[in-house]
């Protein structure tokens, strides 16, 4: 039964015009379902980069702030009595 109703649409011009413009608007489809799923993961992934990019500048800047910090008592009250601190 369903092979016949298989051979009968394939035997149509009408049909296989039909099915294979069905086919090529699916494959269409699919892959603009694939290209948005890319876009998104590509834009977690920069979001993810931006946050990494902010946290090691912060980290940068402690490191830095942590270099030029007074190395005992004595170079505290130099710095406090020349007003660098």
């Amino acid at each position: 039964m369903i092979g016949w109703a298989v051979a009968a649409l394939g035997g149509s011009a009408w049909a296989r015009a039909a099915i294979r413009y069905g086919v090529t608007a699916l494959a269409i489809l699919l892959f603009l379902l694939a290209l948005r799923r890319s876009g998104e993961r590509a834009g977690r992934l920069a979001e993810r980069l931006e946050t990494m990019e902010k946290a090691h500048d912060v980290q940068r800047r402690m490191l830095e702030a942590a270099a030029r910090r007074p190395r005992d008592r004595d170079e505290l009250a130099d710095r406090l009595r020349d007003g660098r601190f």
